[in-house]
């Protein structure tokens, strides 16, 4: 099942008025981790999956990279990506995630942030990405994290007068579809284990190279209200591997 959400009108609408959208990597929670796992982009092509509006194109090129390519099923996204890129090495393709055909060593880095909760099956993605990656080549993304998409509801359980509680788990071995919501809509995301994850890639030929379930930076916990509950429980995985 592939959704796209992002061409939603309403739904659009309110992920642009989102602090992310609005100022770039540098509002993204998890960037500063992020960003420390990523290898030198010098020279370097990149695909990035599920780019939105190609914020990390943008940075692979400012850090020296050769090209990118962005690729993400919505022509919003993709719209606002395009207005934003200054760079001519930067190309951007609609289509899912599910359905990139990238021949044999087409890219040295492969990047995906925040989308493969959206996809299906991650084998599948492993096996596209593999193909398409050089040799010794850098594969890195976010998801959110199984603790977090566990609970198809994804919100705080809170006590009659609204004040929060805990965070619920349940369910976690049984995975597939979730209705969530998320900006007040209905989306559709798909709770994998932290087991799918870390084997699919170790048995796609992948060498694990860094696993960590960022916590926000200073800044953010002393500035955004509310930021500090996000010490309560992981929101999201990121993983760096290399291609064998």
């Amino acid at each position: 099942m592939q959704q796209n959400k992002y061409d939603d009108e309403t739904f659009f609408n309110k992920y642009h008025q989102m602090a992310r959208s609005q100022q770039g990597l540098e509002a993204a929670g998890e960037w500063h981790t992020l960003k420390s796992m990523l290898p030198d982009f010098k020279g370097k092509r990149l695909l990035d999956l599920g780019c939105g509006y190609g914020w990390h194109c943008i940075y692979a090129m400012e850090q020296g990279a050769k090209s990118a390519v962005g690729v993400d099923i919505s022509e919003k996204m993709l719209q606002k990506a395009r207005e934003m890129n200054t760079f001519k090495q930067v190309e951007y393709q609609q289509m899912p995630i599910e359905s990139i055909q990238f021949p044999e060593d087409s890219f040295d880095i492969v990047l995906s942030s925040l989308a493969f909760h959206y996809v299906q099956s991650f084998e599948d993605i492993c096996r596209k990405v593999s193909v398409c990656l050089a040799a010794k080549g850098d594969f890195i993304f976010s998801v959110e994290h199984p603790v977090f998409t566990a609970y198809g509801t994804q919100d705080w359980y809170r006590d009659e007068s609204g004040e929060i509680k805990h965070w619920p788990v349940d369910g976690y071995f049984t995975e597939g579809v979730h209705h969530t919501q998320f900006l007040g809509e209905e989306v559709i995301k798909y709770h994998k284990t932290l087991t799918t994850y870390l084997n699919t890639l170790l048995q796609m030929g992948f060498e694990i190279t860094g696993i960590v379930e960022p916590q926000p930076n200073e800044h953010l916990l002393a500035t955004v209200p509310g930021m500090s509950y996000e010490l309560r429980r992981p929101m999201m995985l990121l993983v760096s591997c290399r291609k064998k």
